[in-house]
């Protein structure tokens, strides 16, 4: 395993930082059971709220830690590294400023931002989906590489994970995390299995309750099967997986969804203000929706995530005695 922080954690896994989706709480359930959590940046709307949410984050898992004698894992903030982001450098002074643990990159890989991390002991991941982005980012420096391949929710890749992380690890030693319809205990056991040294878990995440989601939103994830998931630029200009029924009610037809050209959704919104009006109302949800059937509590989850990895790692045992 390629994890610096193995020792910190309960179980392999990693609760990706969801768009509208993860804020303080979650982070700090996750952390306090063993898992990292995460969280975006511009999940606040100002990056004065931003700090306080990482210094929330930050109060929680000390008391804990001193209530309990428990070391709590990681936490996360990614950073969204483009040029239509102002916010990328004054939020990094944040990471900074607070010295967080991870930050996760997206949209570019940047060797001045890795190095700012790595100056007060952090680590930067950054997500891919295609060897071209992979290289590049390996290139700034990136202590490990987020593998969104097909099926993951939000913006996913297109490559089977076998196939990306086959490819990736013939240039690339550093940590591994891999994202695509990961959902149950036995799904982070396979991650592993196919060399990865972390699961990266967006969808599952979205149904539990100290997440930010609509009820509504949690329900439809309920009653939805990997066959409702639809892959379309038509949201945000770039693919991703989306909700069928979630199109559908915004009125957006399959014809809509099959163009290339992403749908303008008023122009009266500039293109941050219409970017997250779109992700509000059109939700996003990966392929894994088909092993979820409830809304737990985050402890509740990770708790039953533990029992499913344990029962995986002994049926792998098994096999091993048998062939072996």
């Amino acid at each position: 395993m390629n994890i610096p922080f193995e020792n910190e954690l309960k179980l392999p896994a990693v609760a990706a930082p969801m768009f509208l989706i993860s804020g303080p709480q979650l982070v700090i359930e996750c952390c306090k059971n063993g898992i990292v959590g995460t969280f975006p940046a511009l999940n606040h709307r100002t990056t004065d709220g931003f700090e306080e949410w990482v210094i929330e984050i930050k109060e929680a898992l000390a008391a804990f830690e001193k209530e309990t004698g428990n070391k709590a894992a990681p936490y996360g903030v990614n950073l969204i590294v483009h040029p239509t982001n102002p916010r990328v450098q004054p939020d990094l002074e944040i990471c900074i400023k607070h010295k967080v643990p991870i930050i996760i990159t997206s949209l570019g890989a940047v060797s001045d931002l890795v190095s700012a991390v790595h100056n007060y002991g952090g680590l930067v991941y950054h997500d891919i989906i295609k060897k071209r982005h992979a290289e590049k980012a390996a290139e700034a420096g990136v202590d490990g590489l987020i593998l969104v391949a097909a099926g993951a929710g939000g913006h996913a890749g297109a490559l089977s994970p076998l196939a990306l992380v086959n490819d990736i690890k013939r240039f690339f030693k550093k940590t591994i995390l891999l994202s695509g319809c990961i959902s149950t205990g036995q799904d982070i056991a396979s991650a592993l299995q196919m060399g990865a040294d972390l699961a990266y878990m967006g969808t599952r995440f979205i149904n539990v309750k100290e997440s930010m989601a609509d009820p509504k939103y949690q329900e439809m994830i309920i009653n939805s099967r990997a066959e409702d998931i639809v892959y379309t630029a038509a949201v945000s200009g770039v693919n991703a997986n989306f909700l069928r029924s979630s199109l559908e009610s915004m009125g957006i037809t399959e014809e809509l969804w099959s163009k290339t050209k992403k749908i303008d959704f008023g122009s009266e919104l500039d293109a941050a203000k219409a970017e997250a009006q779109a992700w509000k109302t059109i939700w996003s949800a990966g392929q894994g929706v088909s092993s979820i059937d409830d809304v737990k509590s985050t402890e509740e989850l990770i708790d039953q995530l533990v029992d499913q990895f344990k029962l995986a790692l002994e049926s792998q045992q098994k096999h091993y005695k048998r062939y072996f």
